[in-house]
């Protein structure tokens, strides 16, 4: 369960995901379920990846200190983390310029 300062919810994965993600990108799912904690954190939606299902990408500071985006899903109750790696140049600029940021 993870607590964002304005409400409660429960962050799953899948393992195999999570550990490839691990190995591909040195993120767990683990420290990027701490990035709903940011309050700076900024959530678009993905309509690239959201065959299916509606999908979103979330960028913001986890309790590492590390710039993360993530890629997740919302399911009743729940959100379902799908990958995360580190910010890239251009994101971490946005993220620092404040834009996107908005409440989720």
């Amino acid at each position: 369960m993870e607590d964002n300062g304005q409400a409660r919810f429960q962050v799953e994965w899948d393992a195999d995901k999570a550990q490839a993600n691990a190995r591909d990108y040195r993120v767990t799912f683990d420290e990027a379920a701490t990035v709903f904690r940011d309050p700076l954190a900024s959530t678009i939606p993905d309509p690239d990846h959201s065959l299916g299902e509606e999908r979103y990408l979330t960028s913001g500071l986890s309790t590492r200190s590390r710039l993360l985006v993530i890629s997740y899903t919302e399911r009743p109750g729940r959100l379902r983390l799908i990958s995360c790696r580190p910010a890239t140049r251009r994101e971490r600029r946005t993220y620092e310029e404040g834009e996107g940021h908005a409440e989720r």
